[in-house]
């Protein structure tokens, strides 16, 4: 071998590590920890915890190469890539379960939070002894590992603090920061870890700039433009910002955001180094999303909402058409852009995915549901429950404590096209939304109501993690819903006062009736999906709350409900008035579904086009033509009376007078099932 080769030979895997290697400093006390369990003389679990980029992930890394230099087989496990389930955990954790000498390293533990009981009672007491194990994540562990006797000597918890002074210099010095820059970046990023790395990016390419580094919006604007170099484009800009505003970003929603180029966007963001892969997507580093998050908003806060909408949109289409099994993941995604806007999940306190499971409804759970709506709203709901449960049990949706199995909580969504004697009788909160909608503006053909049930155990009420899931359930039938007229959710007063707050910010209005059950009164909170559709509901959502939003979208001028008999009589007025633009202007039919559809267009051009097409859809078709031409000669040439109108046509006045009606009933029908089914029904 040349001697120029061989100064290129070994992978750059290789490089990669050694100089990881080198930038790595402190962490002696964690270290020397390690190397006492490693070697037999400690705890057989390590728990290190703490906030991020403070280098936990460099440590595990630091402690993979120690454990594979004493020999040891190594396995990591991380929480970003894996779907937070038993099953998957155990797949990928295996290796470890045979092998007294493996070293299992699990980073990321706080996205699968919820996983820690399970981890703790059930997987790791089938570790053969000798094996070690070090779990990374953000949050302490739960008292339960220190208040258990047998965990006490084989468990160690080690918090991961920012690095001491000379430890941050240290790393400064590896990174090459000029002396002159040290005291500003030191002060702007302390001791934690990440932001010292981000922040060296910059002052090492400032070099020897004359003008002191301080953590200004040009300063972030900069640091950020260095993680990734010199952009190629401003469509690069634009797909790393749509990164840090969504959950996680998939090629879909990159096209939905950014139509250009989005497959060669996303393989670029994937590529980056602060940039994460999951099953789900790509999601950037926490302080790097917050970063972009904060710059742009600074920067170009009408190109932010532009984005914003953008997503939204996507994510909202996405919640609307996601099979059953997928709707929970499609809203929370769609929630997450409400983050900071009071959205019904509080996504900076969540921390315990996977903690809780939802399941489909068997009927062997009748049993457990009975046991659990007894202990959450005693005996007269749980009888209820399972009057439902027995004539409707596809409704249901069970929801268990993934540590344990336990069930905590059911959930029922009830799709109401009528109700029989025995089901009043059987459930006076059914009952009583029935009775409300039937008094208000009745249910019409082919629609339906939904009433939305919970039973859920004391401790888990308010805002708390199978909380969320069941709003997330309920908040996916919504959207997905055809034809739906009203929807009720029941919450047993005062009980759920958190939920109640979240359930009012977005239109479910409380209607005064308090259905009993037993010793217990219930809130029916109401929305009409006819008023306040679906989309217009999303669009007051995505309001910021700076706006006035607060009051809900019921404050805003609604769409008009007519039963079948109003609706044709606006019809018939409405053909009389079709050359009226002013008389036009008064028609209720202005305010319905049919003129909704038609975004963007004058509500009474629209009527007056929308009359003059149904018309002329009757000539395409020979059985109707002659309806046709009553009608276009009476309402469209302006023929002054209908005698005239019928000379003109050479009928006589009785079969002129016959056509005429046969076709504005004809018109009337059409319109109605558009109204009821949407312009693409047929």
């Amino acid at each position: 071998m040349s001697s120029g080769s061989s100064g290129k030979s070994g992978l750059l895997g290789s490089r990669l590590e050694a100089a990881r290697e080198l930038a790595f400093v402190g962490r002696e006390e964690e270290l020397a920890v390690f190397h006492t369990a490693l070697y037999g003389g400690g705890g057989s679990v390590l728990y290190v915890h703490g906030p991020g980029g403070i280098g936990k992930s460099a440590l595990l890394r630091r402690l993979a190469h120690e454990a594979a230099v004493a020999g040891r087989p190594v396995s990591m496990v991380d929480g970003r890539t894996m779907e937070p389930s038993p099953a998957t955990f155990g797949d990928e954790a295996e290796p470890a379960l045979g092998d007294a000498d493996a070293v299992l390293l699990i980073d990321h533990f706080e996205r699968i939070q919820g996983l820690e009981g399970w981890l703790r009672e059930r997987f790791l007491p089938r570790l053969p002894v000798g094996a070690l194990v070090v779990i990374a994540g953000r949050y302490p562990p739960d008292m339960r590992w220190q208040a258990d006797p047998g965990w006490a000597g084989a468990l160690e918890v080690l918090a991961l603090r920012d690095l001491p002074a000379a430890d941050a210099q240290a790393l400064l010095d590896s990174c090459g920061v000029p002396d002159e820059l040290r005291e500003p970046l030191l002060a702007f990023a302390g001791g934690h870890p990440l932001a010292l790395l981000l922040g060296a990016a910059v002052a090492v390419k400032d070099g020897g700039a004359s003008r002191r580094w301080v953590p200004d919006q040009d300063v972030v604007a900069t640091l950020l433009d260095q993680l990734v170099g010199e952009l190629p484009s401003a469509a690069h800009q634009h797909a790393l910002e749509i990164c840090a505003h969504a959950h996680v970003t998939t090629e879909a929603l990159l096209r939905a955001a950014l139509p250009q180029d989005a497959g060669t966007l996303f393989r670029w963001l994937r590529r980056l180094p602060f940039v994460e892969s999951s099953s789900s997507g790509l999601f950037p580093h926490d302080v790097v999303r917050e970063l972009l998050e904060a710059d742009l908003r600074w920067r170009d806060p009408e190109g932010y909402a532009v984005m914003h909408d953008r997503i939204h949109a996507h994510l909202a289409e996405k919640v609307r058409t996601a099979g059953d099994a997928d709707v929970l993941g499609a809203v929370a995604a769609l929630l997450y852009l409400h983050r900071d806007n009071g959205a019904l999940t509080d996504f900076h306190r969540c921390r315990d995915e996977g903690e809780f499971q939802e399941e489909p409804f068997r009927q062997e759970d009748t049993g457990t549901l009975v046991r659990v709506a007894t202990a959450a709203e005693g005996a007269a709901s749980a009888g209820c429950a399972a009057f439902w449960a027995g004539r409707r049990p596809e409704a249901f949706r069970l929801y268990r404590r993934t540590e344990t199995g336990e069930p905590v909580a059911f959930s029922a969504w009830l799709r109401l096209e009528k109700l029989d004697e025995e089901e009043v009788a059987a459930d006076p909160v059914v009952a009583a939304a029935w009775a409300h909608a039937r008094a208000t503006t009745p249910v019409r053909a082919g629609e339906h109501l939904a009433v939305s049930r919970l039973w859920v155990l004391p401790e888990h009420r308010g805002r708390s993690t199978v909380m969320d899931l069941i709003q997330w359930r309920m908040i996916g039938n919504c959207l997905r819903a055809e034809r739906m007229a009203w929807s009720y959710t029941a919450i047993q007063h005062p009980n759920h006062r958190a939920w109640v707050t979240c359930l009012r910010r977005y239109g479910m209005l409380d209607i005064p009736e308090r259905p009993r059950l037993g010793d217990d009164s219930y809130t029916l909170f109401v929305h009409d999906w006819r008023a306040v559709p679906q989309q217009t509901w999303l669009e007051w959502m995505n309001r910021p709350l700076a706006e006035g939003a607060a009051e809900g979208p019921d404050a805003a001028p609604g769409l008009v409900v007519l039963s079948q008999a109003e609706f044709a009589g606006a019809v018939r007025k409405a053909l009389r008035h079709l050359s009226r633009p002013d008389a036009l202007a008064a028609s209720p039919l202005t305010r319905t579904r049919l003129i909704a559809e038609r975004a963007g267009q004058d509500p009474v051009a629209a009527l007056g086009e929308l009359l003059r097409g149904a018309i002329a859809d009757l000539g395409e078709d020979p059985r109707t033509g002659k309806f046709h031409r009553a009608l276009s000669a009476t309402f469209l040439r302006g023929t002054p009376t209908q005698e005239l109108a019928a000379e003109q046509l050479g009928l006589p006045f009785t079969t002129y007078r016959r056509h005429l009606t046969a076709g504005i009933e004809r018109v009337c029908a059409d319109l109605w099932h558009r109204e009821l089914y949407g312009a693409g029904a047929s």
